[in-house]
């Protein structure tokens, strides 16, 4: 609807006009609609990086909301697949309308897709310097930092104030296994048009096999919004064959200070045992990791898995899930873990398997 002025007294009649999308009449009538509040700004987050658009109204679409992230990425619009948009629990079709998924300002979307030319060249191979993680050898720091007072404390406060939301109750007599999810279960880096193309090889056989002798806690230094829109993706949460006790995200985890790198965040188990104490304890539980310095806090029980990146290039032939899960297997069989170094895993199931 559109006012003109007709007549020699110029008055204002309504006319029905149909304004096509990307004239300059529609991007004046989008800007007229971003002026009167009716704005709606997103943060979209992909390959690695955050893409701010702010030009969007209500009226606008989720069609209108790809085609901008098409000119910010070049991912054309059905290659993308935005993770978190839903109506009624499923994904929001092209046609609906952005006021009517009640978007918070400046809401951050997780999207999947791949560019034209990006498909083209999936199977090159990588650049000659891969991604270096920033982490270091936690046997590097000769002091101790699990038991000072402090560390305690703070780890004492997430047990009282930190709220868990149980998916499954935990099992009489089970161990306790805690995953990360980046690098570990999934490579969040490369650029895919679904979730299942960055999963790790064999991460449902793998937590079947270990759901018979653990309870599975996923860990993950980012938002619980993102740990549950990848582990729906992934087909973790709802998999008939195995069941997850519940999730943790960064602000179950902790700062500490160490000599040589100075402020650094981790994963204290202590906040799972404080919580738990009756089900779960040094003795029965393992950690896996893509960064050792999340286990400083308990280094006992961590194993430092090696990262899935380049999940393209190396899909057919990462099989550390599926020698984990042997692993896992052998020692669910011993009272207790604490006198194991799972730095020498694939050692230990070696000789167990050669016995």
């Amino acid at each position: 609807m559109v006012q003109i002025w007709s007549g020699p007294d110029q008055k204002p009649i309504s006319v029905d006009v149909e304004i096509k999308a990307g004239t300059e009449l529609h991007q004046k009538k989008r800007c007229l609609e971003v002026c009167a509040g009716m704005s709606v700004s997103v943060i979209i987050k992909w390959g690695g990086q955050e893409y701010s658009i702010s030009t969007l109204s209500e009226e606008d679409t989720v069609l209108d909301l790809k085609q901008s992230i098409k000119s910010l990425t070049g991912v054309l619009p059905e290659r993308q697949k935005l993770l978190g948009l839903k109506v009624k629990g499923k994904p929001a079709e092209d046609e609906v309308k952005l006021g009517s998924l009640k978007l918070k300002p400046n809401t951050k979307i997780m999207m999947m897709g791949s560019r034209e030319e990006s498909l083209e060249d999936v199977l090159a191979p990588p650049p000659e310097n891969d991604e270096v993680v920033n982490d270091f050898d936690i046997e590097e720091e000769v002091i101790e930092v699990e038991n000072r007072e402090e560390n305690l404390a703070k780890i004492a406060r997430r047990v009282k104030d930190y709220k868990v939301e149980e998916m499954n109750p935990p099992r009489e007599g089970k161990r306790l296994l805690v995953l990360d999810v980046d690098y570990t279960l999934f490579d969040h880096k490369s650029c895919a048009e679904t979730g299942q193309e960055l999963m790790r090889p064999f991460l449902h056989e793998f937590l079947t096999s270990a759901f018979e002798d653990y309870d599975i806690v996923i860990w993950s230094a980012t938002s619980m919004k993102w740990i549950d829109a990848k582990m729906k993706e992934l087909g973790v949460t709802d998999n008939p064959n195995y069941k997850i006790t519940f999730m943790l995200d960064s602000a179950a985890m902790i700062t500490v200070h160490t000599p040589k790198r100075g402020v650094v965040e981790v994963k204290p188990l202590g906040v799972i045992w404080g919580k738990y104490s009756e089900f779960y304890s040094k003795r029965n539980t393992i950690m896996f990791d893509d960064i050792g310095r999340n286990f400083l806090m308990n280094p006992q029980n961590g194993l430092k898995i090696r990262p899935f990146m380049k999940a393209h290039l190396n899909r057919e032939k990462d099989k550390e899930l599926f020698k984990l899960s042997q692993y896992l297997k052998e020692i669910a069989k011993l009272e207790d873990f604490s006198f194991l170094n799972h730095k020498h895993w694939e050692r230990y199931l070696s000789k167990k398997q050669s016995q």
